[in-house]
């Protein structure tokens, strides 16, 4: 009898090969922006991000990394996949920030669509890397410098204080020489 009391409690835990989430996604929300770090879906668990994304209102997800899924599945849910892939251990390259910042703009501030501000407010931002450590939490830090107007070293307390172990020395180092680009011109993120 013990034996079968054994059992049961292993499977009710988690069954072998059960499908989960890796690390449980972080939503970090500031007064205008509302971002979902999380880790790589692969396709086997995608359903269940998916089902995540929904719960958080995530109208895109930003792909910082290689593909560990196909991104069809999003797009039959309504949520956009953004492909931002840089090298792990670097800083954004240039074409990624401006992608990166337009997208948080138009999502957010209503830089497109007839939807405008209206639905702002309820708007998230998935975005994820493989271990939603550093470069999404990089990407979302520069968006809280950009648009909340915080210091860096600022922005990456509040992302640690929800994601432990999110942003490593060098990154650090990078958002802390990281200059705000929102005053001056010719920058992808004026607000209007």
């Amino acid at each position: 009898n013990n034996n079968n009391n054994n059992n049961n409690n292993n499977n009710s835990a988690s069954p072998p090969g059960a499908l989960t989430i890796s690390s449980k996604p972080t939503l970090i929300t500031t007064p205008h922006l509302r971002f979902l770090i999380m880790d790589a879906p692969r396709q086997s668990n995608l359903h269940l991000y998916i089902k995540e994304c929904r719960r958080n209102h995530v109208t895109d997800v930003v792909r910082v990394c290689e593909p560990t899924y196909l991104g069809s599945e999003l797009l039959k849910a309504g949520i956009q996949l953004h492909e931002m892939a840089y090298e792990d251990g670097h800083s954004p390259p240039e074409e990624v920030l401006a992608r990166w910042l337009r997208l948080v703009e138009d999502r957010f501030f209503g830089g497109g669509g007839s939807g405008g501000n209206a639905n702002a407010a309820q708007n998230t931002i998935a975005v994820h890397c493989v271990a939603g450590l550093g470069r999404a939490p990089v990407l979302v830090a520069i968006a809280l410098v950009e648009f909340e107007k915080m210091d860096p070293v600022e922005a990456v307390m509040m992302i640690r204080r929800n994601r432990r172990g999110a942003i490593n020395e060098k990154q650090l180092q990078y958002l802390e020489g990281y200059k705000r680009r929102g005053g001056g011109g010719g920058c992808a993120c004026v607000i209007l």
